[in-house]
């Protein structure tokens, strides 16, 4: 392909199943996990009880979140890893109980051990 009229003739399949995300083996072999955050408890009273941010991890590790507070937009955060975002939202707070719920059912709870 010397030239843009060969990019321009080379055909893209619509079908659903070629444009899932695939996994990158030699790249990136875990690809994308979405995940929620469910709070049965707000120490703080600033975002509220029940599902209050709704996030991905990469393959990297890094993850993004979207706080769903204050509605109708939330804001958005990125961290350099999941860990990153559990020590500085999460383990702070063990009040809030927080369940982690990730896109495949695996779940954990955070919780105040007495």
């Amino acid at each position: 392909m010397d030239n843009l009229d060969d990019i321009a003739s080379l055909e893209v399949s619509t079908e659903a199943d070629d444009l899932k995300p695939k996994k990158i083996s030699n790249r990136a072999p875990e690809g994308v996990r979405t995940f929620t955050v469910c709070r049965q408890s707000d120490e703080t009273g600033v975002s509220g009880e029940g599902v209050v941010i709704e996030g991905c991890m990469f393959a990297t590790g890094h993850t993004v979140i979207h706080w769903l507070t204050p509605a109708p937009l939330g804001s958005l955060a990125i961290f350099n890893s999941f860990n990153d975002f559990i020590s500085i939202h999460i383990k702070p707070h063990p009040k809030n109980n927080t369940i982690i719920t990730w896109d495949d059912g695996e779940q954990t709870i955070y919780e105040e051990r007495g």
